[in-house]
């Protein structure tokens, strides 16, 4: 008799809470495809979140996970170089801007819609380019994600707000650039222990420097970019190398 009512009530448990079973489900599974990295990792991520959304579309976690491997697999499209890469990043980027949106409306508080919102629009911005970026309002809403952020938590992701948004200065075409703040930024972010491994951060500052000009910055930029050229990521080994190309 026990065991009857036991399993009646197990069957209760499951009619009653089926979503969310398998939601988690797909999101445990999303996690494990996400840590292995790699194109492969971050697409079969891609898609598992979006079925664990399926089943419960107003999960913050699921939306600003989904955002966060739209990001990376536009990253990892463009850091190896694979063809297509361009219409990869708009396409990818679109996607992760909108789940990042809904997590935003989900959580207005919390730091990760922000920050994958900014983060899918430089991703986009590297596929269509950054006039038709601008055209389409996305440098107020950039410049919001990115602040908010900050402010929420300006060491969340390793300091990745003050790295994004010495970015998010220094790539703004004239008048609306402002190499001042980028160069706060980036100098603040310098200052924390993530720098010292971030080759990425070695050409954002070394390009800035450059364009500042100057012998002191135009030494420190050489020393930067020179460290980058040993950077395992095609895209920023490259790029190092280009630029040192702009020293004279």
């Amino acid at each position: 008799m026990k065991r009857i009512l036991f399993c009646g009530f197990c069957i209760f448990l499951v009619t009653l809470f089926p979503i969310s079973l398998m939601a988690a489900d797909y999101v445990a599974e999303a996690e494990l495809a996400y840590a292995r990295g790699g194109l492969e990792g971050y697409k079969q991520a891609i898609e598992l979140y979006e079925k664990a959304l399926a089943e419960n579309p107003n999960s913050y976690e699921s939306n600003w996970k989904c955002s966060r491997a739209y990001r990376e697999y536009g990253n990892e499209a463009k850091s190896q170089k694979v063809e297509g890469w361009k219409d990869i990043c708009a396409k990818y980027g679109k996607s992760g801007m909108q789940y990042a949106q809904k997590a935003i409306e989900l959580g207005p508080d919390k730091p990760d819609g922000h920050y994958y919102y900014g983060l899918n629009v430089g991703i986009y911005n590297n596929g269509v380019g950054i006039f038709t970026a601008l055209s389409e309002g996305l440098k107020g809403k950039t410049q919001t994600s990115f602040e908010k952020t900050y402010e929420i938590n300006k060491m969340y992701k390793d300091a990745g707000p003050m790295l994004s948004l010495g970015r998010f200065w220094a790539v703004l075409p004239w008048p609306l650039h402002d190499r001042k703040k980028s160069l706060k930024y980036y100098r603040e972010y310098q200052a924390t222990e993530y720098f010292a491994d971030n080759f990425e951060a070695y050409v954002y500052l070394g390009e800035l420097l450059i364009q500042i000009g100057g012998d002191e910055n135009k030494a420190e930029a050489k020393g930067l970019l020179e460290k980058a050229t040993k950077s395992d990521d095609p895209y920023f080994r490259d790029k190092a190398k280009e630029l040192l190309t702009k020293i004279k």
